[in-house]
């Protein structure tokens, strides 16, 4: 499986996140403590939306990401209000910069963690399913990608709730028709720049590892000698596949079958459930 954070707030470099935490996503890419796999060195991915643009820059890299010196000057020297960042292991997808996250569609990003089940079996039946005109932007051969364009299929654009449920109802109805009992396992986050969507979801209800991190304002309160939170507006969110280090009361984990909204008008959380197509 995989690791990945998301961060929405104050423009920061990303080296403050992705390298300085005690436990930071380059420390997980070598000591993963609730993932599948305590190694995640099979590529990584960053994408970011600067002031110029509305689209996001992404880079990707199929080496790991704890050895890659151009990560370390990018993330030195960019600063963003949003970026995603994500280290893969492979369910068994080639190791290739195409199958690595996130991905990318006019201003949208992508990037999952987890599986779909039988992925071999099913994939044919699924592709079918995608927009002819967006499955000419597919380029690579993982289910999270095809999961993304699903999504854009059945309206990601319009309503991002309800086009990943649709996909994930896909998926199940497809996975149950060649006799998969657990089709889908999936931590999901995807963002248009300005909104951040994130999902914890499986068929077997017992999905990957999220967290959502706790309001600035109460952690200021609580820990007022950390530099950090002085810095970042009280609008500052995080969420991550796993802590980025144990400071107490920082860390909340997204329950079961649940959605969560990153927004300027307020955070909310929802329950989610597969639709049908």
């Amino acid at each position: 499986m995989c690791r990945w954070l998301a961060y929405s707030g104050t423009p920061i470099l990303l080296d403050s996140i992705l390298y300085r935490p005690k436990h930071s996503l380059i420390d997980q890419s070598l000591h993963s403590k609730l993932g599948v796999e305590t190694t995640n060195g099979d590529g990584f991915g960053v994408g970011w939306y600067g002031s110029h643009t509305d689209t996001p820059a992404v880079v990707r890299d199929v080496g790991p990401a704890w050895s890659n010196r151009n990560l370390r000057e990018i993330a030195g020297h960019v600063r963003s209000p949003l970026f995603f960042a994500h280290i893969r292991a492979s369910t068994g997808s080639s190791v290739q910069e195409t199958n690595c996250h996130p991905f990318r569609h006019g201003r949208w990003m992508w990037m999952h963690n987890g599986a779909i089940a039988d992925f071999d079996r099913i994939r044919r039946d699924l592709a079918l399913a995608v927009d002819p005109e967006l499955f000419l932007s597919v380029e690579g051969s993982t289910d999270s990608e095809l999961m993304f364009y699903l999504a854009l299929t059945f309206g990601l654009e319009q309503d991002p709730p309800g086009a990943v449920a649709r996909m994930a109802g896909l998926v199940e109805r497809v996975g149950w028709e060649h006799g998969v009992e657990f089709p889908l396992q999936m931590t999901v986050a995807v963002t248009d720049g300005q909104r951040l969507w994130a999902f914890r979801y499986s068929t077997r209800k017992a999905s990957r590892s999220l967290f959502y991190s706790t309001r600035v304002e109460t952690l200021r309160s609580l820990h007022p000698d950390v530099a950090f939170l002085r810095e970042v507006s009280d609008e500052t969110r995080l969420i991550v596949s796993e802590p980025l280090g144990d400071l107490p009361g920082a860390w909340n984990e997204v329950p079961e079958g649940r959605y969560g909204i990153v927004q300027s008008e307020g955070d909310v959380m929802r329950r989610f459930t597969p639709r049908a197509a």
